[in-house]
């Protein structure tokens, strides 16, 4: 280990909670905390302007940490966003076995001195406009069904009027598409990690987008976490002699709506899906039953191949 070039450097370490954010920076030894909020970051982003930061390491929770990212990237603070496997491993090798939210960030301010990851190419306001281009798609899709419910109902007298707002909707849909697209392509991780989510039959750009903009957690958490997460773990409904039927319930219902459509075309084209909904049938399933099942197991495997940065497998370990 070069410790001279150490020497030479800022390193900070960030470890965000729901409320909070504990920081480190290393080797000045200063450490603070600061709300999670709008206030307390701007505080932070300024204390560490200060100091010229090599890099600011912050682990990934999802959409914890999002703000305070956006914040680095305006301010042109440079950051990593990194896999808090790495860094769980990476105290293991220390032998660091106390936790505390100050030895966190201290923790994670020595693993960005000693490992120093390459920075984030992490653009977070893209992440919002994707969002928001999705919840425009999805808007722009509900005008399209009910002008085309209206075509099949209305005389053919009115159907003129019709016609030409079916054709501007599918315009604009595929406007929104292109712009969708060229986000993905416009950085490397996006497109790595839609690479991959794609490469499974069966799913496509508006799931891969889906996933990425509106479950950035995907690939850092357990599998049983993903799928609560999404709202397609079965939740036990169970008190003394009374055994209830098991449910879905909570979660992301933008996401699950489109996994679930997805589904419909990944039981026809996809052998894993399409052996486990026919078995689930054959077992005396319910037909949307097998398929949130089938949903189940598809948000499993993306989240172990988004973890291991591997591509589809029809058999995945």
């Amino acid at each position: 280990m070069d410790t001279s070039n150490n020497q030479n450097e800022i390193n900070v370490g960030v470890d965000t909670g729901k409320h909070q954010l504990d920081i480190f920076i290393r080797p000045l030894g200063i450490a603070f905390t600061v709300p999670n909020d709008n206030s307390g970051i701007s505080k932070a982003i300024k204390e560490l302007k200060k100091h010229g930061p090599t890099r600011i390491v912050i682990e990934a929770t999802g959409r914890l940490e999002q703000e305070f990212t956006l914040a680095c990237a305006k301010a042109h603070l440079p950051f990593v966003v990194a896999n808090p496997i790495h860094v769980k491993r990476f105290a293991g090798a220390i032998g660091q076995l106390a936790k505390t939210d100050t030895l966190d960030a201290r923790l994670i301010a020595h693993y960005a001195e000693a490992i120093k990851p390459d920075l984030s190419q992490l653009k977070p306001e893209i992440l919002q406009l994707m969002s928001d281009l999705l919840a425009r798609r999805r808007q722009l899709l509900t005008m399209q069904t009910m002008e085309k419910n209206r075509l099949q109902i209305m005389p053919k007298s009115i159907t003129s009027s019709i016609k030409p707002m079916l054709t501007l909707l599918k315009n604009q849909l595929a406007k929104v598409d292109e712009k969708l697209s060229k986000l993905i392509d416009s950085c490397d991780h996006y497109r790595t990690r839609s690479a991959i989510i794609q490469s499974m039959p069966g799913v496509g750009q508006v799931v891969a987008i889906s996933l990425i903009s509106n479950m950035p957690e995907l690939g850092y958490l357990t599998n049983k976490q993903a799928a609560a997460l999404i709202g397609v773990a079965p939740i036990n409904r169970e008190s003394g002699s009374y055994q209830g039927q098991r449910r879905i319930r909570g979660g992301r219902p933008q996401i699950r709506t489109v996994m679930y459509m997805a589904m419909m075309s990944g039981i026809q084209c996809n052998p894993v899906f399409k052996d486990l909904y026919q078995r689930l049938i054959a077992s005396g399933k319910a037909k949307k039953t097998a398929l949130i099942a089938c949903v189940r197991k598809m948000v499993v495997i993306l989240n172990s191949m988004v973890r291991d940065g591997v591509f589809w497998s029809p058999k995945p370990a």
